[in-house]
């Protein structure tokens, strides 16, 4: 027989209209559009033979509306995790993404260069953000030994997770780039740690607005 290990499947959540206006969403609790409602009803479809034994979520609405299609096909609960939320972007929450670089130009160049070394005005810090939920992982991976986890999450925090689980250096936040409703998966081994599967995996979508920044 092979080693054991726990999966661990990370999702981000499908299009808002945030996405597509080019704002920034932060912890605006904004839904789903209707794209994203339908990005989350192929992405459910796509792991629909995959066994699930639990899901976790962001606390916000998007994350909370994409995890309900598999939470419904798997019927099983959203247990909400406060290690997933999104990351605080202060000032900018929900601000174009032309206004902030209109008045904010240092720090629009910062976060289009090297927002690792950064703390967005009234906001929280990339690095921050990385540690509390490579920690609430971490957790969870002892917690539930040898069983299969989705959660469901953000692209501020799926980046920098997925850095520290291949023990990128900074920067690395520019580097790894996730669509909307993707899915990457790890392999957790004890003793050996994690083991990316798939990066970024798109193919069951029929539609994706691409964010550069």
């Amino acid at each position: 027989m092979g080693e054991t290990y726990t999966q661990v499947f990370l999702i981000r959540h499908g299009e808002t209209e945030s996405n597509v206006e080019g704002r920034f969403r932060g912890r605006a609790n904004i839904p789903l559009s209707k794209n994203g409602f339908v990005q989350a009803s192929e992405l459910a479809n796509s792991l629909s033979e995959t066994k699930i034994d639990v899901i976790y979520s962001s606390p916000l609405l998007r994350a909370k509306q994409t995890a309900e299609k598999l939470a419904i096909t798997k019927n099983l609960p959203i247990v909400e995790h406060s290690g997933f939320q999104n990351i605080d972007l202060g000032d900018w929450t929900h601000k174009l993404k032309d206004e902030v670089k209109r008045d904010y130009p240092i720090e629009w160049a910062q976060w289009t260069t090297l927002p690792e070394y950064m703390t967005i005005p009234g906001g929280e810090n990339i690095i921050e953000v990385r540690n509390r939920a490579r920690k609430a992982l971490d957790k969870l991976v002892r917690k539930h030994d040898g069983e299969n986890l989705a959660i469901f999450t953000h692209r501020a925090v799926l980046k920098p997770l997925i850095a520290s689980l291949l023990s990128m250096p900074s920067p690395f936040f520019w580097k790894l780039h996730l669509e909307t409703a993707s899915y990457s998966l790890f392999h957790y081994y004890k003793g050996k740690g994690y083991v990316m599967q798939k990066f970024n995996h798109t193919s069951h979508l029929s539609s994706i607005h691409r964010e550069i920044f």
